[in-house]
């Protein structure tokens, strides 16, 4: 190998980066100039991948959590042989219908692990990447199999280590030992406003050790020796790395180098022909050389990692047919077991339904050993235990129950921005079925996670319970008042609010047939069962529970209610059944799943000639008018709650079935 092939390579990752950015006249050209010396490294050297194959299970997962610098990675792909981004992808860049948007979206692209771009979740999806394999090589690689062995490697800005997100995750990471994680730390600073010093002056790697990461510095960029020697020390070791490397964004670039004016524009034409002429580039824009496409080009050694892995399959299958029939069905086809549903309970007493779920939970863990979660430091309230199952952990001391990376529980700790995006970074490993909870109200905390999880349609449930001012005592700050409604917003979530135990179980079912994210509503307060309903509730969005006909045979008015206010539903419907009105009382769990219906289904619960309606929630009425109409009423709560016990607080805000009834007449006037 000549010894300009590792260079000329590297420029042409870069110049790559440039035309496109030039040519779209937007993007970031700054972070792909200044580190593509990582990403030769990692993508030609370091790293387990089969481009023939991008979603071979036992391949290394990278994270470009730095997701501005796209053109990086679509580079990366294409040269390391990747059917897609091809070249005409490439000068699409940033276009519509291309696959090559202006931040990494894993649903465009085979090789794109995870969509990026909002700082710091790519850090936080790959510790949760690192926690789905770890889970799997306990389970799996007993007696020395070696079936998961990939590591998740990353290449993380300035800004990223600046958002809570990263290091929420990187506390927990290291907490946990996760020694799977190395991550390259693109040490350029910059950021957009200016030199990071204007807002960042600590010390990142004492940060970090004290994280209990591992911690290197690498101080010249386009040191390859240097890169090539700290990932291996790093991923010798047993905790987590961080590998600060000193870049200089847009390098090469003789004005713009080193300054904010590389990091989100174009470099413009002058510029651009002055850096490629201090690589002493001279081809055309999008050129790449013929030695360098056969220098990166990895699809033959991913070939040969491939066959190695897959010999090890056949041996395992051999030699541990049960646990290799398990690891097929969860890793090699992601398929639910056959007859799962068998074990969901029957919950038919009066129980608050963050009970109820712990039920069902506790059901299904033994015949959905993929089931995997826990609770940001709240799991006693949100019922999110497997019992007996043991705590994930560093820990491999033995005892009663499952130990170490065995442990079905995550202690999250109080973390739940981190705890919803390594969710994501879970769930898009694949082989596990991640659930993760912690009050309705702490959403806010959740919501880039739960936005991106809905982004990429990854199959993630959150168990979020205390949801109204049922909560009660502890007041204002913990009762969620508008996050129904803006839960509901998020375009590909699912919301689900059960009324009772069999609506729970059904919105179990639901969330875990479901391929996108769903967010499971939970009372603290009982609720009693609601006698007869269809087989399938939550999954219908919205059924009829009672339909109470006047003289005529006719419906006046229809109720309509969710959670815990079904109840109030069906009390007022007696009070009007009593004064001779034609009452339907309608459970709507899942307005968005019921809305998702066809027209007829809709109708045949929601009949257009009964214009009279009532929405009751306890929470505000942002929503509501689709399904109540113009002549509809909503009794909803348009202020925030208070403290007092929550039956003193329901009476007080007016969620009484003689208020229904009163905005039943209205209705009907």
């Amino acid at each position: 190998m000549s010894a300009e092939l590792p260079q000329r390579s590297i420029d042409t990752i870069r110049t790559l980066a440039m035309d496109a950015v030039q040519r779209a006249n937007s993007g970031h050209p700054g972070m792909p100039m200044g580190c593509a010396p990582m990403a030769y490294v990692l993508f030609r050297e370091v790293m387990r991948h089969d481009p023939t194959t991008p979603d071979w299970p036992a391949r290394d997962r990278f994270v470009l959590s730095a997701g501005h610098g796209s053109m990086l990675l679509y580079g990366a792909l294409h040269l390391t042989g990747y059917d897609r981004p091809t070249m005409d992808d490439l000068k699409a860049f940033r276009q519509w219908g291309s696959v090559t948007p202006g931040h990494p979206e894993s649903a465009d692209l085979a090789g794109v692990e995870t969509t990026t771009g909002p700082l710091g979740q790519g850090f936080a999806n790959g510790i949760g990447m690192a926690v789905a394999a770890e889970r799997l090589a306990a389970e799996f690689d007993g007696g020395g199999h070696d079936l998961v062995p990939q590591r998740v490697y990353g290449i993380v800005s300035d800004g990223d280590l600046m958002e809570g997100v990263a290091s929420e995750a990187a506390s927990l990471a290291g907490h946990l030992q996760l020694g799977r994680v190395t991550y390259l730390y693109d040490d350029n600073s910059i950021t957009i406003d200016g030199g990071t010093a204007k807002a960042f002056s600590e010390d990142v790697l004492a940060r970090f050790n004290a994280y209990g990461w591992h911690t290197q510095r690498v101080n010249d960029g386009n040191d390859l020796d240097a890169i090539r020697a700290a990932i291996a020390v790093a991923d010798a070791d047993p905790r987590p790395s961080l590998i600060a490397v000193r870049t200089v964004i847009g390098y090469g670039a003789p004005d713009k180098a080193g300054t904010s004016a590389a990091h989100g524009a174009p470099l413009g034409e002058d510029e651009l022909a002055a850096g490629k002429a201090a690589y002493g580039w001279e081809h055309p824009p999008f050129h790449v050389p013929d030695e360098v496409r056969e220098h990166l080009d990895m699809r033959e050694r991913g070939r040969q990692l491939r066959a190695e892995w897959n010999e090890r399959l056949d041996r395992y299958r051999d030699t541990q047919p049960e646990l290799a029939s398990e690891f097929d069905r969860r890793v090699i086809r992601g398929e639910l077991p056959d007859g799962w549903t068998d074990a969901l309970p029957t919950l038919d007493g009066k129980d608050a339904t963050r009970k109820h779920s712990g039920a069902v939970i506790n059901a299904l863990a033994p015949v959905l050993p993929e089931l995997l979660g826990g609770s940001a430091d709240l799991a006693a309230s949100n019922n999110t235990d497997v019992d007996g199952g043991g705590d994930f952990s560093a820990d491999t001391t033995t005892g009663d129950e499952p130990a170490g990376r065995l442990g079905r529980n995550l202690r999250f700790g109080i973390r739940e921005h981190a705890m919803a995006s390594m969710a994501n970074g879970m769930a898009l490993h694949g082989g596990v079925l991640p659930y993760v909870a912690s009050f309705l109200v702490f959403t806010d905390y959740c919501r880039p996670a739960l936005r991106l999880a809905s982004i990429m349609q990854q199959r993630v449930i959150y168990v979020m319970t205390h949801d109204s001012i049922g909560l009660g005592e502890d007041g204002p700050t913990h009762q969620p008042v508008e996050h129904l409604a803006s839960l509901r917003a998020i375009p590909g979530m699912t919301v689900i609010r059960p009324a009772d135990g069999d609506e729970v179980v059904d919105a179990w079912r639901t969330a875990i047939e479901t391929p996108g994210p769903t967010v499971l509503a939970l009372t603290r307060q009982g609720l009693p069962p609601l006698g007869d309903k269809p087989p399938r509730p939550a999954e219908a969005g919205g059924y009829v529970l009672a339909d109470h006909v006047n003289a005529e045979g006719d419906v006046d008015v229809i109720l309509i209610g969710t959670g815990s206010e079904v109840q109030l539903c069906v009390d007022a419907a007696e009070q009007l059944v009593s004064e001779g009105v034609g009452v339907r009382v309608v459970s709507m769990p899942s307005v968005d799943r019921f809305l998702a219906r066809d027209a007829q289904t809709r109708a045949d619960v929601l009949p257009p000639e009964v214009t009279a309606r009532v929405a009751v929630e306890a929470g505000v009425s942002l929503g509501w008018d689709r399904l109540v109409g113009d002549r509809g009423e909503v009794v909803s709560l348009e202020r925030f709650g208070a403290s007092a016990p929550a039956d003193r607080l329901f009476e007080e805000f007016g969620f009484t079935p003689d208020r229904v009834v009163e905005a039943a007449r209205r209705s009907m006037g």
